[in-house]
């Protein structure tokens, strides 16, 4: 599973990052996590609302801190 939470650095971004880690723990799934933070990167994937949440190169979220249960349901 390939797993992407986007943003620019910010509280709120490092919180998604977080509970993405902890529900990838939890569920025991095989991901790899990558943390953007380049802007034009982000544009590219046509996010305008931060953090964001890609999974398998579908954004799943956007403009919101998902919880860790929250997360655990999209993977």
């Amino acid at each position: 599973m390939d797993i992407k939470v986007l943003g620019g650095g910010c509280k709120s971004c490092e919180a998604l990052l977080k509970a993405v880690k902890e529900a990838v723990g939890r569920k025991g799934v095989d991901a790899e996590i990558a943390y953007i933070t380049d802007m034009e990167k982000i544009i590219g994937y046509g996010v305008m609302r931060m953090p964001a949440l890609m999974i398998d190169g579908k954004v799943v979220s956007a403009g919101k801190v998902l919880k860790v249960k929250e997360v655990e349901k999209l993977l």
